[in-house]
């Protein structure tokens, strides 16, 4: 831009004269700044003000460059903080997994509706934590299965349960145990053995005081079997041989009664 308004200076002073030559009179000369020709401070201005330019772009430059350089540091901080996180905690987890979990306060679990409840000591960890015991080996054998099944090991449970009703065939679990492996069989998905295993209970024990349970649970394996019919003549004989069946039978008989679509 400085080279372009030299151009027009010296361009604008060569062409002076010869105008003036042509001219028949001498115009007056005119002022400096008139008549399109700059004058030499509005060019220093303009120089000035170039070179502040410059300047400014100078200095927005450098900020710019400072401003990244801190962005860098900042992102490679985070970055080391985020390793150093990830690495504490995967010690912990590691940590976590090789030392035994501790067992949560002392809670009384049922065992099962009606039965005496368990303590859990909550000072023992599981690495050192024994089966609790009641003294009863056939409580205690049929304790094991319920846990099984309760944790959804069906296989697991069926085995236990039936092993501690074939050792105790006359112990008061029995009933429980044979009723349990025949849930068992049908949360497996297993309906044809479970209707096997929970009708003998019924027969085999018909005073067992799971009996009843084991008439409305055949009833369900029954329908998962597609037999309805059949389902609603056991619902009807467990109404009919105890009419003073547990209530948590007794809640949940209509609802099975009109899904198999039974007469009153």
């Amino acid at each position: 831009m400085r080279s372009h308004l030299l151009g027009l200076i010296l361009l604008a002073g060569s062409a002076s004269p010869a105008l003036a030559q042509g001219q028949p009179w001498v115009q007056p000369e005119q002022p400096a700044g008139f008549g399109g020709v700059p004058a030499p401070g509005a060019v220093a201005n303009l120089q000035a003000r170039l070179d502040a330019l410059e300047r400014q772009i100078a200095r927005l430059t450098g900020q710019n460059e400072e401003s990244a350089n801190r962005i860098r540091q900042l992102e490679a901080q985070l970055e080391a903080g985020r390793k150093q996180s990830d690495e504490r905690l995967a010690r912990i987890e590691a940590a976590a997994a090789a030392a035994p979990p501790v067992l949560a306060k002392a809670e009384a679990v049922e065992i099962a509706p009606g039965t005496a409840p368990v303590v859990i000591d909550k000072t023992v960890t599981v690495a050192d934590a024994k089966p609790a015991t009641t003294g009863d080996a056939g409580e205690d054998a049929y304790v094991v299965g319920f846990r099984q099944w309760e944790d959804k090991a069906f296989g697991e449970a069926q085995k236990s349960l039936e092993a501690m009703a074939k050792k105790y065939p006359k112990h008061a679990r029995a009933s429980y145990a044979m009723n349990l492996a025949g849930r068992a069989y049908l949360d497996d998905g297993k309906p044809a053995t479970a209707a096997k295993v929970l009708l003998a209970n019924y027969q085999a024990n018909p005073k067992g005081d799971r009996a009843a349970d084991s008439l409305y649970f055949l009833g369900q394996a029954l329908m998962q079997l597609n037999k309805p019919a059949e389902a609603c003549r056991v619902y009807d004989e467990l109404t009919a041989v105890y009419p003073k069946m547990r209530d948590w039978v007794k809640e949940r008989l209509p609802a099975a009664r009109q899904e198999a679509k039974c007469g009153s």
